[in-house]
């Protein structure tokens, strides 16, 4: 087989489904990235319906709506005609570093997608489909490709810029073959298309899953080797997450655990700050989420005059769990919360505000309005703050988080929390693959970006390293880590509780991958020493100046 080398760390991410546009914005924002740690990445997916044309391709090769299958019609920037991605066809994405040709020169757009044939028709014939070739003109992987019925089972579009690839195959392994018969597959007009099922391959996508990343990284990586699945079913969901409520305070003594260890014990301080900062609160008639989530840090920041305001009410349409926010169905708005925002900040006299807030899946536009009005009202009651949203993924609504953008924050923060096993199991409603596409659009706005991945929850340190190589990979500039705690008997258990040495550890990580600042320690939370984070990584050439001091 015709190699190609790497040194790099070669990250294999099997992502379950994806919308196309959010594995698009992903692919550019780290084909675009020049890492301080370069790495290799394959991403894995399946793709909700949609028909992407590439280059070449027209509407004409469109044969009938797609609309009527609940499919999208996109414009990919790679090669190639028309070609249809949906359920039950494994989508892969290989961003690699090649090789330049013998002698310099750009790398061999044909030896690569040789390179991605090979993978391709490897991975068939371990399979039990042993006629399996090449087919001159057309790219791909064919059933019988000398025989009197050619089908393509795998159509390959890639792109190549500076040596670096992106887009790759899809390989149909049970689709549902009559959306191919919508279009013209690839302009091709003589020959069909098959799957795996169709050619009596009875093969799992799972099974099929990790053919390819075994022969994928046979193929592309000489380096370490490192994969990472989302979990395929939402198995084990706490009570919380199943509608059954909050629980009862945990014992202060676990029985698997034992006693929570010094490290993790924080005194209640209620000063004179603290006692300022809640009757400030409540006199805006304000909610913060130090209260509502309830941070093992409230006193520490309330006495040093900071909080994290909450916008959009008190009622989160999603039920995490790990999170203690009052999930009942949410109210309405309230048009005049930006103004009484931006009026305890000024009261407070801050000069690094954080806005976070409930997920409003039940809003037209998730709650972005609200946001972008409490940015503007505080940019207009004092120009000199410097403005962090936390923002929720609004189910990676493109004009939702454009609305945010636009508004210039200082420092956009969207929250991983766990590693990608653990996903469906913390937060349910949310995706990996969506978050990681959310900080990707925020990066290329121009944004500092910022994210928080708890630990103790199941994971294990590789996987957390893991969750960093992917952060780093779309250009995070800000990481928190910290110990997760059970907010009630109802929600997630600690599995362990994580050595500070350990945290120690994992900034040492981030920073080797290029992460501008991590704050790691048990009690870090994603707000915490959140001026003094952004202090140190906000980016030089944002397009907003900004003016970061000491409370005054």
């Amino acid at each position: 087989m015709t190699r190609v080398l790497s040194e790099r760390p070669f990250r294999i991410r099997w992502l379950g489904k994806v919308r196309y546009r959010d594995a698009l914005i992903l692919q550019q924002r780290i084909h675009g990235q020049v890492p301080a740690a370069p790495q290799d990445h394959l991403l894995l997916l399946e793709h909700h319906a949609v028909y992407t044309l590439g280059l070449r391709a027209t509407l004409e090769h469109l044969l009938a709506p797609a609309v009527e299958i609940g499919a999208e019609v996109v414009h990919a920037d790679r090669g190639g005609d028309i070609t249809y991605h949906g359920p039950g066809q494994l989508v892969g994405y290989p961003l690699l570093h090649l090789p330049g040709k013998r002698g310099g020169g750009m790398a061999d757009t044909a030896a690569y997608v040789r390179s991605v044939e090979e993978v391709i028709m490897a991975v068939c014939r371990d399979l039990g489909l042993d006629d399996v070739g090449r087919l001159a003109r057309y790219p791909g992987v064919w059933v019988e490709p000398n025989g009197p019925r050619p089908r393509k089972v795998a159509a390959i579009g890639v792109k190549l810029t500076r040596s670096r690839t992106m887009h790759g195959f899809a390989l149909n392994v049970t689709p549902d073959l009559g959306h191919f018969d919508r279009m013209v597959p690839c302009g091709i007009t003589e020959f069909g298309v098959t799957s795996l099922a169709a050619e009596g391959i009875d093969a799992s996508m799972a099974e099929v899953v990790d053919r390819v990343a075994d022969r994928a990284a046979e193929q592309w990586a000489t380096g370490p080797v490192d994969r990472a699945d989302v979990a395929r079913r939402r198995d084990d969901l706490s009570p919380f997450s199943r509608g059954e409520g909050p629980g009862e305070v945990p014992a202060v003594v676990d029985d698997r655990l034992g006693r929570k260890p010094q490290w993790m014990r924080v005194p209640l301080n209620t000063g004179p700050g603290y006692r300022r900062v809640r009757s400030l609160m409540r006199q805006q008639r304000l909610t913060t989420v130090c209260e509502e989530a309830g941070c093992p840090n409230i006193s520490d920041c309330w006495n040093d005059g900071t909080a994290t305001f909450m916008i959009n009410g008190e009622r989160c349409t999603r039920a995490c769990g790990f999170c203690l926010v009052d999930t009942r169905r949410p109210g309405t708005v309230d048009p005049d919360e930006p103004r009484r925002v931006a009026n305890a900040v000024t009261e407070m006299g801050l000069t690094h505000a954080v806005i976070t807030a409930v997920a409003r899946d039940d809003m037209a536009d998730h709650g972005a309005g609200a946001f972008a009005a409490t940015i503007r009202a505080i940019r207009a009651a004092d120009p000199s703050v410097g403005i962090e949203v936390l923002i929720p993924d609004c189910r990676g609504d493109v004009e939702a988080l454009s609305a945010i953008f636009d508004a210039r924050p200082d420092v956009l923060n969207h929250n991983m929390e766990t590693v990608a096993r653990l996903q469906m199991r913390v937060r349910p409603s949310a995706a990996y693959a969506r978050s990681l596409s959310v900080l990707a659009r925020a990066g290329m706005a121009g944004l500092t970006t910022k994210s928080s991945i708890m630990v103790g929850l199941g994971e294990t340190d590789d996987e957390v390293d893991g969750c960093l190589a992917d952060l780093a990979a779309v250009g995070c500039d800000i990481v928190t880590i910290g110990q997760y705690l059970q907010p009630t008997t109802n929600h997630l258990p600690v599995d362990r509780w994580v050595e500070p040495s350990v945290f120690d550890r994992w900034r040492g990580v981030g920073a080797g991958l290029g992460i501008g600042h991590v704050e790691s320690s048990p009690l870090t939370r994603s707000s915490y020493h959140a001026r003094q984070a952004a202090e140190s990584a906000i980016r030089p050439s944002g397009p907003v100046p900004v003016l970061l001091a000491a409370i005054r």
